[in-house]
């Protein structure tokens, strides 16, 4: 299985549930760039576009590079009608850009799918010089939407529960191994591990910044939500059905209501 395209065959419903980022996130970005119609921008796997149309909307010239033909299909189609916006279904890491170069390249969400030793340096040389690179993505964390500060989030009673049914049903076919890296850092580790990988590659002024944002699910909702993340898309009976039925229930248990705290965090970076 090729993990990086496991998420073409649930185009509808990743359009449908994937988070979409903040205004503020984007107008940094923007901001930042000093973007305008006379900017050449690429984004690196734009799935369905959650990302995509704020920087439509400056003016600029949008490239976007999608490996999934329907996700690119159907990107392609939602945003048809900026003349501003070419997609290709190709692969990142061997699409030859030619003698093309960038003010700004972004992505948001799919750059830990790509190889660092080869999508950092090609990332860097299809810059323009003092051209900018931002990755963002979403951590969130999960609970019974009474005040965080009153216990940790892992003594939160929802989410002890529902880490039991993780426990006792999450056999995925295939795990997620993306944040290998990082899944086991603290917060600040995870900034000073992904500046370094940055400043490693050559990229310089590095910036972290980050926005929170809530959500709120009810149990349908929220089984819908979270069967569209890599590993769950690969579970497998028996233990599919009684992985949900057990999430669902925990939610029902808390008044049918979960509360899901995003940090959008966002990197900002340049080419000298």
């Amino acid at each position: 299985m090729d993990f990086r395209k496991i998420f073409d065959g649930i185009v509808d419903e990743f359009d449908k549930w994937r988070p979409c980022y903040c205004d503020e996130l984007f107008n940094d970005i923007i901001e930042y760039s000093k973007l305008s119609s006379n900017k050449n921008i690429l984004e690196i796997g734009p799935g369905t576009g959650q990302a995509t149309e704020p920087f439509l909307k400056t003016g600029c010239t949008l490239l976007a590079v999608e490996l999934g033909e329907n996700l690119a299909a159907f990107t392609g189609k939602k945003f048809e009608r900026y003349n501003n916006f070419q997609i290709v279904n190709a692969d990142f890491e061997t699409y030859n850009f030619g003698q093309r170069k960038f003010d700004l390249v972004f992505s948001a969400a799919a750059f830990q799918w790509i190889k660092e030793e080869i999508g950092y340096p090609k990332v860097y040389n299809i810059l323009n010089d003092t051209g900018v690179f931002a990755l963002f993505s979403t951590p969130s964390k999960y609970g019974t939407g009474e005040d965080p500060s009153k216990y940790g989030i892992t003594e939160d009673p929802l989410y002890v529960k529902i880490q039991e049914v993780y426990k006792k049903y999450f056999y995925p076919e295939t795990r997620y191994t993306c944040d290998s890296k990082t899944s086991h850092m603290t917060s600040e580790q995870v900034q000073l591990y992904k500046t370094h990988m940055l400043e490693q590659y050559g990229f310089i002024n590095v910036e972290h910044r980050y926005f929170n944002n809530t959500r709120e699910f009810n149990a349908d909702d929220y089984v819908s939500y979270i069967s569209t993340h890599a590993d769950h898309i690969t579970l497998q009976e028996p233990y599919k059905s009684k992985f949900y039925e057990g999430i669902k229930d925990a939610i029902l248990d808390f008044d049918n209501v979960i509360k899901l705290y995003d940090t959008i965090d966002l990197y900002l970076a340049r080419k000298p």
